[in-house]
């Protein structure tokens, strides 16, 4: 396998997608509902977004047919066509990096980071990336109509995936498929979240927050977010040697050891204790007095 991979670190990458595929088949057949089994789905489809991050800026197999499987594999336990990330994050987000013109901006509805913009940002994202993504099929319908059918066909497969499973048994097709897919989407729109609100979006390296805990370990480095930001080609695996080498430049109020504590602090204690909330390094900047 290696030698199909790029990167012989992706030897987890489908060993993470042979294990999400392998709980739908196993939580479809059991006689009963298995709690232990369903929470561990939800969270490799949390993995599956950052799956579908990685493999979106550096296609894991050498072959292309093979990463054209992958898209569609993916799109699948994603719950969205996988060439979307092009015109909404290649093309966009890091283009304008959370500034204006970024349709995934933090601060489009409201500069406050609680609860409420925290549960709501996905659903607002979600809606305002709809546009590049119908833009980019208008040119691909255009420019590259063989483009333009492989990017359809992740529709057709997606709904037919869905389809065919309400048809079998709606109540596991919810359960097990939908509800995993929504979750996937919606955790990759909060990790955007969180890994940008009040930072500056204007600074070279405190465009961003960065978790490195745990969590980074279990979802493929995903919390390195700066580096993310100054190299978006490197592979994964190659992440926290990069970061390493900038950390010295990012500021401590942007460094999270934990990801879990961070949403418990923020969000939750937060809401009751002011001290606990973070401060906006874009406010800041901009009520700063001009040089």
């Amino acid at each position: 396998m290696p030698r199909l991979l790029r990167y012989a670190a992706d030897r987890r990458t489908v060993a993470y997608m042979l294990l999400t595929t392998a709980l739908l088949f196993i939580q479809w057949n059991l006689p009963t509902f298995n709690p232990f089994l369903f929470v561990l789905c939800l969270f490799m489809a949390v993995s599956v977004s950052v799956i579908a991050h990685n493999h979106n800026h550096l296609p894991i197999w050498r072959y292309r047919f093979m990463n054209i499987v992958m898209d569609y594999w993916i799109t699948l336990f994603y719950g969205f066509p996988t060439f979307a990330w092009i015109p909404t994050h290649n093309a966009n987000h890091h283009k304008f990096n959370n500034r204006k013109g970024d349709y995934t901006i933090t601060y489009r509805v409201s500069e406050a980071n609680n609860i409420l913009t925290l549960v709501s940002y996905p659903s607002v994202s979600s809606y305002f990336q709809q546009r590049p993504i119908r833009d980019y099929l208008a040119n691909l319908w255009r420019t590259n109509k063989t483009k333009f059918w492989l990017a359809v066909s992740q529709y057709a497969v997606l709904g037919l995936f869905y389809a065919g499973a309400l048809w079998l048994d709606w109540k596991k097709a919810l359960l097990f498929i939908i509800i995993p897919d929504q979750v996937s989407l919606f955790s990759v729109l909060i990790f955007n979240y969180v890994q940008h609100v009040h930072a500056d979006e204007e600074s070279r390296y405190n465009h961003s927050r960065n978790f490195v805990g745990l969590l980074n370990t279990m979802l493929f480095n995903n919390g390195y977010h700066t580096i993310h930001h100054e190299h978006p080609g490197i592979h994964w695996s190659e992440t926290p040697a990069r970061q390493k080498e900038i950390q010295q430049n990012i500021d401590p109020a942007l460094v999270e050891k934990s990801f879990w504590w961070y949403l418990m602090r923020v969000y939750v204690i937060g809401g009751f204790i002011p001290r606990f909330r973070t401060v906006s390094m874009r406010l800041r900047r901009l009520a700063a007095p001009a040089a």
